[in-house]
Protein backbone atom coordinates (compact mmCIF):
# COMPACT_ATOMS: atom_id res chain seq x y z
CA UNK A 1 0.00 0.00 0.00
CA UNK A 2 1.31 2.99 -0.91
CA UNK A 3 1.86 5.92 1.61
CA UNK A 4 0.02 9.02 1.37
CA UNK A 5 2.13 12.08 1.66
CA UNK A 6 1.44 14.87 4.29
CA UNK A 7 1.85 17.76 1.37
CA UNK A 8 -0.96 15.61 -1.01
CA UNK A 9 -3.43 15.58 2.23
CA UNK A 10 -3.06 19.43 3.06
CA UNK A 11 -3.24 20.31 -0.62
CA UNK A 12 -6.66 18.34 -0.91
CA UNK A 13 -8.03 19.96 2.14
CA UNK A 14 -6.90 23.57 0.41
CA UNK A 15 -8.62 22.97 -2.48
CA UNK A 16 -11.88 21.66 -0.53
CA UNK A 17 -11.88 25.05 1.36
CA UNK A 18 -11.09 26.81 -1.57
CA UNK A 19 -14.09 25.48 -2.98
CA UNK A 20 -16.69 26.37 -0.36
CA UNK A 21 -15.75 29.96 0.12
CA UNK A 22 -16.01 30.07 -3.75
CA UNK A 23 -19.34 28.87 -2.82
CA UNK A 24 -20.14 32.03 -1.27
CA UNK A 25 -17.84 34.34 -2.49
CA UNK A 26 -18.34 35.90 -6.29
CA UNK A 27 -16.28 38.56 -7.55
CA UNK A 28 -17.57 41.09 -10.77
CA UNK A 29 -15.48 43.39 -12.95
CA UNK A 30 -18.62 45.85 -12.66
CA UNK A 31 -21.34 45.20 -9.63
CA UNK A 32 -24.57 44.25 -10.22
CA UNK A 33 -28.04 46.29 -10.39
CA UNK A 34 -30.22 44.85 -7.95
CA UNK A 35 -34.11 45.42 -7.44
CA UNK A 36 -34.94 43.53 -4.30
CA UNK A 37 -38.47 44.35 -4.77
CA UNK A 38 -38.87 42.28 -7.66
CA UNK A 39 -36.08 39.99 -7.12
CA UNK A 40 -33.97 41.03 -10.14
CA UNK A 41 -30.66 41.28 -10.57
CA UNK A 42 -29.30 42.68 -13.83
CA UNK A 43 -25.21 41.45 -14.86
CA UNK A 44 -23.55 44.64 -16.99
CA UNK A 45 -20.83 42.22 -17.42
CA UNK A 46 -20.00 41.00 -20.68
CA UNK A 47 -20.16 36.97 -21.20
CA UNK A 48 -16.96 35.30 -22.61
CA UNK A 49 -17.56 34.96 -26.50
CA UNK A 50 -15.54 32.24 -26.74
CA UNK A 51 -16.93 29.84 -24.29
CA UNK A 52 -20.58 30.44 -26.04
CA UNK A 53 -19.48 29.82 -29.68
CA UNK A 54 -21.31 26.23 -30.89
CA UNK A 55 -23.38 24.70 -29.08
CA UNK A 56 -22.24 21.65 -26.73
CA UNK A 57 -21.40 20.92 -22.71
CA UNK A 58 -18.80 23.71 -22.29
CA UNK A 59 -21.05 26.44 -23.26
CA UNK A 60 -23.87 24.97 -20.79
CA UNK A 61 -21.78 24.74 -18.21
CA UNK A 62 -20.38 28.56 -18.79
CA UNK A 63 -23.98 29.33 -18.71
CA UNK A 64 -25.03 27.42 -15.49
CA UNK A 65 -21.81 29.14 -13.77
CA UNK A 66 -22.63 32.64 -14.35
CA UNK A 67 -26.67 31.83 -13.51
CA UNK A 68 -24.90 30.70 -9.97
CA UNK A 69 -22.85 33.04 -9.54
CA UNK A 70 -25.38 36.22 -10.09
CA UNK A 71 -27.95 34.32 -7.73
CA UNK A 72 -25.42 34.16 -5.32
CA UNK A 73 -24.65 37.50 -5.41
CA UNK A 74 -28.80 38.61 -5.32
CA UNK A 75 -28.94 35.92 -1.93
CA UNK A 76 -26.42 37.94 -0.23
CA UNK A 77 -28.00 40.91 -1.24
CA UNK A 78 -31.37 39.13 0.51
CA UNK A 79 -29.41 38.17 3.22
CA UNK A 80 -28.76 41.65 4.20
CA UNK A 81 -32.09 42.79 4.67
CA UNK A 82 -33.85 43.16 7.93
CA UNK A 83 -35.85 40.25 8.73
CA UNK A 84 -38.32 38.83 11.22
CA UNK A 85 -40.06 35.52 12.40
CA UNK A 86 -43.40 35.10 10.94
CA UNK A 87 -45.72 32.86 12.54
CA UNK A 88 -43.88 33.53 15.87
CA UNK A 89 -40.55 32.14 17.11
CA UNK A 90 -40.87 28.58 15.34
CA UNK A 91 -41.66 29.93 12.20
CA UNK A 92 -39.60 30.87 8.83
CA UNK A 93 -37.54 33.90 8.81
CA UNK A 94 -38.94 36.50 6.68
CA UNK A 95 -36.93 39.02 4.57
CA UNK A 96 -38.43 42.47 4.58
CA UNK A 97 -38.75 43.45 0.76
CA UNK A 98 -38.20 47.53 -0.08
CA UNK A 99 -40.64 49.17 -2.81
CA UNK A 100 -39.22 47.48 -6.42
CA UNK A 101 -37.97 50.22 -8.39
CA UNK A 102 -38.44 49.00 -12.12
CA UNK A 103 -42.22 48.43 -13.39
CA UNK A 104 -43.03 45.52 -15.23
CA UNK A 105 -45.45 46.12 -17.65
CA UNK A 106 -48.89 44.78 -17.90
CA UNK A 107 -49.73 42.37 -20.62
CA UNK A 108 -53.45 42.84 -20.60
CA UNK A 109 -55.18 45.89 -18.87
CA UNK A 110 -56.89 45.77 -15.15
CA UNK A 111 -60.09 44.57 -14.69
CA UNK A 112 -62.72 47.24 -13.76
CA UNK A 113 -63.90 47.78 -10.63
CA UNK A 114 -67.30 45.91 -10.17
CA UNK A 115 -70.26 48.28 -10.21
CA UNK A 116 -72.03 48.87 -6.76
CA UNK A 117 -75.10 47.09 -5.62
CA UNK A 118 -78.13 49.30 -4.68
CA UNK A 119 -77.30 48.44 -1.23
CA UNK A 120 -74.29 49.64 -1.54
CA UNK A 121 -75.21 52.90 -2.59
CA UNK A 122 -77.72 53.41 -0.19
CA UNK A 123 -75.31 53.07 2.51
CA UNK A 124 -72.79 54.88 1.02
CA UNK A 125 -75.71 57.57 0.89
CA UNK A 126 -76.88 57.05 4.40
CA UNK A 127 -73.72 56.77 5.93
CA UNK A 128 -73.54 53.24 6.80
CA UNK A 129 -70.30 51.91 7.45
CA UNK A 130 -70.15 47.51 7.30
CA UNK A 131 -69.26 45.81 10.29
CA UNK A 132 -67.69 42.66 10.21
CA UNK A 133 -69.37 39.93 12.36
CA UNK A 134 -68.47 36.71 13.54
CA UNK A 135 -69.64 33.35 12.20
CA UNK A 136 -70.15 32.13 15.84
CA UNK A 137 -72.64 32.72 18.06
CA UNK A 138 -73.39 31.84 21.79
CA UNK A 139 -77.10 30.51 21.74
CA UNK A 140 -78.91 30.63 25.18
CA UNK A 141 -81.27 27.75 24.11
CA UNK A 142 -78.69 25.20 23.28
CA UNK A 143 -75.99 26.63 25.36
CA UNK A 144 -73.10 26.27 22.70
CA UNK A 145 -71.86 28.10 20.11
CA UNK A 146 -73.54 28.35 17.04
CA UNK A 147 -73.98 29.52 13.18
CA UNK A 148 -75.17 32.80 12.54
CA UNK A 149 -76.74 31.90 9.40
CA UNK A 150 -77.59 28.56 7.96
CA UNK A 151 -78.42 25.00 9.05
CA UNK A 152 -78.34 24.58 12.82
CA UNK A 153 -77.93 28.40 13.33
CA UNK A 154 -78.10 29.78 16.89
CA UNK A 155 -81.64 30.51 17.65
CA UNK A 156 -83.23 27.83 15.24
CA UNK A 157 -85.34 27.99 12.27
CA UNK A 158 -88.55 29.61 13.65
CA UNK A 159 -90.67 27.89 10.40
CA UNK A 160 -89.10 24.69 12.08
CA UNK A 161 -90.36 25.49 15.93
CA UNK A 162 -92.62 23.26 17.76
CA UNK A 163 -94.30 26.54 18.96
CA UNK A 164 -94.97 29.69 17.69
CA UNK A 165 -96.66 32.72 19.35
CA UNK A 166 -99.89 34.50 17.97
CA UNK A 167 -99.05 38.07 16.97
CA UNK A 168 -101.49 41.03 18.32
CA UNK A 169 -104.49 41.50 15.91
CA UNK A 170 -103.95 37.84 14.21
CA UNK A 171 -106.54 36.00 12.99
CA UNK A 172 -106.99 33.23 15.96
CA UNK A 173 -107.83 30.74 12.96
CA UNK A 174 -104.84 31.64 10.90
CA UNK A 175 -102.17 28.41 10.47
CA UNK A 176 -99.14 30.35 12.25
CA UNK A 177 -97.15 27.92 10.99
CA UNK A 178 -97.76 28.32 7.24
CA UNK A 179 -97.51 31.89 7.51
CA UNK A 180 -94.27 31.58 9.09
CA UNK A 181 -92.83 29.10 6.19
CA UNK A 182 -94.43 31.33 3.72
CA UNK A 183 -92.74 34.27 4.84
CA UNK A 184 -89.24 32.50 4.25
CA UNK A 185 -90.24 31.53 0.57
CA UNK A 186 -91.25 35.17 -0.27
CA UNK A 187 -87.70 36.32 1.61
CA UNK A 188 -85.88 34.24 -0.50
CA UNK A 189 -87.71 35.07 -3.76
CA UNK A 190 -86.88 38.75 -2.91
CA UNK A 191 -83.49 37.82 -2.50
CA UNK A 192 -83.36 35.97 -5.75
CA UNK A 193 -84.59 38.68 -7.24
CA UNK A 194 -82.31 41.23 -5.89
CA UNK A 195 -79.39 39.29 -7.00
CA UNK A 196 -80.81 38.90 -10.72
CA UNK A 197 -81.08 42.17 -10.43
CA UNK A 198 -77.55 43.39 -9.17
CA UNK A 199 -76.38 40.90 -12.06
CA UNK A 200 -78.45 42.16 -14.78
CA UNK A 201 -77.16 46.08 -14.03
CA UNK A 202 -73.78 45.06 -13.89
CA UNK A 203 -73.82 43.73 -16.98
CA UNK A 204 -75.65 46.31 -18.72
CA UNK A 205 -73.04 48.77 -17.00
CA UNK A 206 -70.07 46.52 -18.97
CA UNK A 207 -71.98 46.16 -22.11
CA UNK A 208 -73.32 49.94 -22.94
CA UNK A 209 -70.24 52.56 -22.86
CA UNK A 210 -71.35 56.25 -22.18
CA UNK A 211 -70.64 58.81 -24.74
CA UNK A 212 -67.95 61.13 -23.29
CA UNK A 213 -69.11 64.97 -22.71
CA UNK A 214 -68.09 67.58 -24.25
CA UNK A 215 -66.82 70.24 -22.51
CA UNK A 216 -67.35 73.62 -23.78
CA UNK A 217 -63.73 74.86 -22.85
CA UNK A 218 -62.03 72.04 -25.15
CA UNK A 219 -60.32 69.71 -22.48
CA UNK A 220 -60.95 66.20 -24.75
CA UNK A 221 -58.52 63.86 -25.18
CA UNK A 222 -58.07 61.96 -28.66
CA UNK A 223 -59.82 58.91 -27.46
CA UNK A 224 -63.03 61.23 -25.83
CA UNK A 225 -63.42 63.26 -29.29
CA UNK A 226 -62.69 59.66 -31.68
CA UNK A 227 -65.59 58.04 -29.50
CA UNK A 228 -68.00 60.89 -29.56
CA UNK A 229 -67.23 61.30 -33.49
CA UNK A 230 -68.17 57.77 -33.98
CA UNK A 231 -71.36 57.49 -31.87
CA UNK A 232 -72.55 60.57 -33.75
CA UNK A 233 -71.86 59.03 -37.38
CA UNK A 234 -74.11 55.89 -36.44
CA UNK A 235 -76.98 57.16 -34.62
CA UNK A 236 -78.24 57.72 -38.19
CA UNK A 237 -80.34 55.09 -40.11
CA UNK A 238 -77.65 54.57 -42.07
CA UNK A 239 -75.15 54.08 -39.64
CA UNK A 240 -73.36 57.22 -40.92
CA UNK A 241 -72.65 55.76 -44.24
CA UNK A 242 -74.00 59.01 -46.28
CA UNK A 243 -72.65 61.50 -44.11
CA UNK A 244 -70.03 63.48 -45.24
CA UNK A 245 -66.86 62.71 -43.63
CA UNK A 246 -63.99 64.68 -42.34
CA UNK A 247 -60.96 65.39 -44.12
CA UNK A 248 -58.78 63.12 -42.56
CA UNK A 249 -61.24 60.22 -41.41
CA UNK A 250 -61.61 56.86 -43.03
CA UNK A 251 -63.34 55.98 -46.08
CA UNK A 252 -65.16 53.36 -44.42
CA UNK A 253 -67.75 53.95 -41.82
CA UNK A 254 -66.83 52.46 -38.20
CA UNK A 255 -69.32 49.82 -36.96
CA UNK A 256 -71.22 49.93 -33.55
CA UNK A 257 -68.37 48.00 -32.00
CA UNK A 258 -66.18 50.88 -32.96
CA UNK A 259 -63.85 49.16 -35.23
CA UNK A 260 -62.38 46.47 -32.69
CA UNK A 261 -62.12 43.14 -33.98
CA UNK A 262 -59.46 41.79 -31.38
CA UNK A 263 -60.39 39.88 -28.49
CA UNK A 264 -58.08 40.21 -25.32
CA UNK A 265 -57.54 36.84 -23.20
CA UNK A 266 -58.85 36.62 -20.26
CA UNK A 267 -57.06 38.34 -16.91
CA UNK A 268 -56.43 35.36 -14.63
CA UNK A 269 -55.49 32.50 -17.28
CA UNK A 270 -52.77 29.82 -18.20
CA UNK A 271 -50.00 31.37 -17.37
CA UNK A 272 -47.65 28.67 -19.22
CA UNK A 273 -49.79 29.85 -23.01
CA UNK A 274 -48.36 33.82 -21.97
CA UNK A 275 -44.96 32.90 -21.23
CA UNK A 276 -44.78 30.77 -24.13
CA UNK A 277 -46.53 33.80 -26.34
CA UNK A 278 -44.27 36.25 -24.76
CA UNK A 279 -41.28 34.11 -25.26
CA UNK A 280 -42.40 33.54 -28.91
CA UNK A 281 -42.38 37.52 -29.61
CA UNK A 282 -38.94 38.30 -28.12
CA UNK A 283 -37.72 35.43 -30.41
CA UNK A 284 -39.30 36.93 -33.45
CA UNK A 285 -38.27 40.35 -32.65
CA UNK A 286 -34.85 39.35 -31.99
CA UNK A 287 -34.06 37.57 -35.04
CA UNK A 288 -32.62 39.19 -38.48
CA UNK A 289 -34.68 37.10 -40.93
CA UNK A 290 -38.14 38.00 -41.31
CA UNK A 291 -41.01 35.59 -40.16
CA UNK A 292 -42.28 34.00 -43.50
CA UNK A 293 -45.69 32.47 -43.21
CA UNK A 294 -45.38 29.96 -46.60
CA UNK A 295 -49.33 28.81 -46.16
CA UNK A 296 -50.15 32.69 -47.09
CA UNK A 297 -47.66 32.91 -49.35
CA UNK A 298 -48.66 29.72 -51.39
CA UNK A 299 -52.32 30.72 -51.08
CA UNK A 300 -51.14 34.49 -52.70
CA UNK A 301 -49.26 32.73 -55.27
CA UNK A 302 -52.15 30.37 -56.21
CA UNK A 303 -54.96 33.05 -56.15
CA UNK A 304 -53.01 35.00 -58.73
CA UNK A 305 -51.91 32.07 -61.19
CA UNK A 306 -56.00 31.72 -61.10
CA UNK A 307 -56.70 35.09 -61.89
CA UNK A 308 -54.10 35.12 -64.73
CA UNK A 309 -55.55 32.01 -65.90
CA UNK A 310 -59.19 33.72 -65.68
CA UNK A 311 -57.81 36.80 -67.33
CA UNK A 312 -56.49 34.90 -70.10
CA UNK A 313 -59.20 32.74 -70.68
CA UNK A 314 -61.72 35.85 -70.54
CA UNK A 315 -59.45 37.33 -73.29
CA UNK A 316 -59.55 34.09 -75.70
CA UNK A 317 -63.64 34.48 -75.28
CA UNK A 318 -63.59 38.01 -75.99
CA UNK A 319 -61.73 37.28 -79.32
CA UNK A 320 -63.91 34.31 -80.19
CA UNK A 321 -67.32 35.98 -79.94
CA UNK A 322 -65.67 38.64 -82.25
CA UNK A 323 -64.77 36.87 -85.05
CA UNK A 324 -68.06 34.70 -84.75
CA UNK A 325 -70.11 38.11 -84.68
CA UNK A 326 -67.89 39.42 -87.69
CA UNK A 327 -69.34 36.34 -89.81
CA UNK A 328 -72.47 36.55 -88.82
CA UNK A 329 -72.50 39.77 -90.00
CA UNK A 330 -70.94 38.75 -93.35
CA UNK A 331 -73.80 36.33 -93.57
CA UNK A 332 -76.21 38.47 -92.99
CA UNK A 333 -75.42 41.03 -95.47
CA UNK A 334 -74.65 38.49 -98.30
CA UNK A 335 -78.44 37.17 -97.92
CA UNK A 336 -80.08 40.63 -97.95
CA UNK A 337 -78.48 41.19 -100.99
CA UNK A 338 -79.80 37.49 -102.53
CA UNK A 339 -83.50 38.24 -101.10
CA UNK A 340 -83.59 42.02 -102.84
CA UNK A 341 -82.36 40.16 -106.35
CA UNK A 342 -85.07 37.52 -105.94
CA UNK A 343 -87.51 40.27 -105.45
CA UNK A 344 -86.66 42.13 -108.02
CA UNK A 345 -86.85 38.79 -110.71
CA UNK A 346 -90.01 37.76 -108.94
CA UNK A 347 -92.50 40.25 -110.84
CA UNK A 348 -91.00 39.28 -114.31
CA UNK A 349 -91.55 35.93 -113.88
CA UNK A 350 -95.00 36.43 -112.62
CA UNK A 351 -96.10 38.71 -115.30
CA UNK A 352 -95.27 36.06 -117.58
CA UNK A 353 -97.18 34.00 -116.02
CA UNK A 354 -99.94 35.75 -115.47
CA UNK A 355 -100.65 36.07 -119.33
CA UNK A 356 -101.46 32.87 -120.08
CA UNK A 357 -105.08 31.83 -120.16
CA UNK A 358 -106.65 28.67 -119.13
CA UNK A 359 -108.48 26.75 -121.93
CA UNK A 360 -112.47 25.76 -121.48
Amino acid sequence: MAAVRVEEVLAAADEQEAEKRRSVTVEKELELEFDLGNLLALDRNPPPAAGLRGAGPRREALLRALARDNAQLLVARLWELPAERAGGAGGPLVAQLPEPTFRLPREKPPPRPRPPTRWEQFARLKGIRRRKKTSLVWDEQAKEWRRRWGYQRAGGDPARAWVAEVPEGADPEEDQFARLRREKRERVARNELNRLRNLARAHRAAATIPAAPLHPTGHQSREELGHVARVARVSTASLGRFQPRLPKEPAEPPSRSGGRKRRFEPLLGNLAAERSRQLEMLRDMGSKKPVLDITRAVNKQLRQEEAEAAAAKGKKKQSQRGKRGRRQQRVGRSGKKSGARRQQQRPASSSTGGGKRKKA
